[in-house]
Order: structure tokens, then sequence, then C-alpha cells
């Protein structure tokens, strides 16, 4: 089966203001929902933003923010899946 965009839902999103990182929480069709780091939007001088680059690897600022907002993640993931 080929890999359909209009299947590909993201239910919940972070963005870290300081270094552009991105958290969201995506959902492929029926599936279940997964929690995706990256990516990393950056600003060009102008002010506007540059295109998506790989989170690769995170800097100290980065997994302060992602320690600060992991709980409300996790609540949020928590609620939408499906009971076991």
């Amino acid at each position: 089966m080929a890999y359909d965009p209009d299947k590909d839902k993201m239910l919940k999103n972070w963005k870290c203001e300081e270094t552009g990182l991105m958290v969201s929480i995506n959902r492929y069709g029926d599936g279940e929902p997964k929690v995706q780091i990256g990516p990393r939007i950056l600003m060009k001088k102008d002010g506007t933003e540059r295109a998506p680059a790989k989170a690769g690897r995170l800097s100290v600022e980065d997994v302060l923010w992602l320690y600060d907002i992991i709980d409300e993640v996790k609540e949020k993931l928590s609620a939408m899946a499906k009971p076991a």
C-alpha cells in the first residue's frame, strides 16, 4: 500500500521558540498516535521561516525545553491512545 499524505495527521505540536525544535503527536490513518521529535524550523535574518531541517543532535537548550513539556506530551498522547 502506497503512502497517502491525506491519512497523515498532526494531532498536536509544540515549538521551542529559542531553538526552532518541533515536537508533535502524529497519526497515520487509524494507527496509533506517536511522538515525533523534529524537524527544526529556524528563522532567516529577515524574520521569515527557513525550510524545515532535521532535528539532528539536541543541545542542552533543546533537552531542557523537552524536559519542561514532556509531562504535557505524555498526557496528550495517553488521552489519544486506544485502551489496551
